[in-house]
């Protein structure tokens, strides 16, 4: 995905580009500031790209009202840093999109307007993001009983085909996307930190090149975890799906609990659900007072799928009453379609491809072979790695692989891996 001339500039006003740096810039424009600077531009019929062109000193003479000068000329001089950050996320297959792009996902402008995050950094299927879907969310600590009842979740929503969203946090979390993905489902992972290790982690990787996981992260993707960005990046969990599951929280604490709240009382995006069945605990149940709604525990994929059909009222009605949800959308939202290779053969099997019996790991190798067969020019592990966004290492492993299967052929001086050619063949 290409970085627009939009999104370049958003990223110098308001992106760490921690890349080639180990602090990020102090001078970084905060949401506020932004959203200030972003409306004065549209009531000038402008963009952020306009505060890059040759011309635009008298613009940025015009934000001297409201913001100091001098400190966006210097946001805006950091082009060396961000040629350098772009660079690390394309060998990594990190993608970024702005709120001035097309391809933001629409749900988070219609449904957070300005406080939709200016910067979206992903990987993978970037169109899963507007596709709804079930959120579920919870604690990281768990107990074994709750983490198979999330899985079961996951895999429910995967049989329904409706997306799973989640924040990728440990427990709950990684558990609904866990038991989705083994499915054969689509999963949106919205992460706090982390997201460049969450992108190379060997786990993600397949399930990202087949389409079936987007990660995304409104944070720069090597930052580390921050308890205030966990907490702003629940309300895109919320936004980004049609109804969203507690399954565990506690009581007036964690990022759980304030995201929840902040949903029932405030933003009213989506309806929030909360377990139901075994021991609930105080949280869910004072989530159930301000507003939340027992969950039904839909056995079936269309028994879910009547669940997601229901949405929030816009009635200012009291906590915890019915009235917080209306019926049924009168258009529902219709499944995504799975391509076929990734539907499981049978509930009890993991996610094994319907056209070969073979393991994840030699499914994923058989494209890889397929996609370095066509090599045309003798290439070094590195290029193969930088081409298919993995490790050195996992590169090498895979090319010597390929010169024992006798697919490739090792070239000396320099060390290069290219095409068998026709005469090792006949010999």
């Amino acid at each position: 995905m290409p970085f627009s001339p939009n999104t370049q500039a958003i990223l110098l006003l308001t992106a760490p580009l921690m890349a080639g740096r180990d602090k990020s810039s102090d001078d970084l424009l905060t949401p506020g500031e932004y959203k200030r600077l972003a409306r004065f531009l549209r009531e000038r019929q402008q963009q952020p790209a306009d505060l890059l062109a040759p011309e635009a000193q008298e613009l940025l003479g015009e934000c001297q009202r409201f913001m100091d000068g001098d400190r966006l000329k210097r946001l805006l001089a950091r082009g060396f840093l961000l040629s350098q950050a772009i660079e690390r996320w394309r060998t990594r297959a990190i993608w970024v999109v702005s709120r001035a792009d097309a391809e933001y996902p629409r749900r988070l402008k219609t449904r957070l307007k300005d406080d939709a995050p200016p910067v979206l950094y992903g990987c993978g299927e970037a169109a899963i993001l507007d596709t709804g879907g079930l959120a579920v969310v919870g604690s990281r600590h768990v107990d074994d009983a709750l983490v198979a009842y999330t899985e079961d979740i996951g895999r429910l929503a995967a049989k329904a085909r409706r997306t799973l969203v989640s924040g990728g946090a440990r427990g709950i979390d990684q558990a609904a996307m866990r038991g989705a993905l083994e499915a054969g489902g689509r999963v949106e992972g919205i992460l706090a930190d982390s997201l460049e290790r969450g992108a190379l982690n060997r786990e993600n990787r397949s399930f990202l090149m087949d389409g079936q996981l987007a990660l995304v992260s409104p944070y720069d993707p090597v930052a580390g975890f921050n308890v205030g960005h966990a907490m702003q990046r629940n309300k895109l969990i919320y936004a980004l799906a049609d109804s969203a599951l507690v399954v565990s929280s506690d009581y007036e604490k964690g990022g759980t609990w304030a995201g929840a709240v902040e949903q029932l009382e405030k933003l009213r995006l989506v309806p929030v659900y909360v377990r139901s069945n075994g021991e609930t605990g105080e949280g869910l149940e004072a989530l159930r007072r301000k507003g939340a709604v027992p969950w039904p525990n839909p056995e079936t994929p269309e028994a879910l799928a009547e669940v997601l059909a229901v949405e929030v009222s816009t009635s200012k009605a009291a906590p915890g009453q019915k009235e917080l949800f209306s019926s049924v959308r009168e258009e529902p939202k219709q499944a995504y379609e799975i391509p076929q290779r990734l539907l499981p053969i049978d509930d009890s099997c993991p996610p094994l491809s319907v056209e070969s019996p073979l393991a994840p790991a030699d499914e994923l190798f058989a494209k890889v072979r397929e996609l370095l067969g066509k090599t045309q020019t003798p290439k070094t592990d590195a290029e193969v790695a930088a081409d298919l966004h993995v490790s050195k290492s996992q590169a090498k492993e895979w090319l010597q692989r390929l010169v024992k299967e006798g697919v490739m052929e090792k070239h000396t001086k320099p060390v290069r891996y290219g095409p068998k050619s026709q005469r090792s063949s006949s010999e």
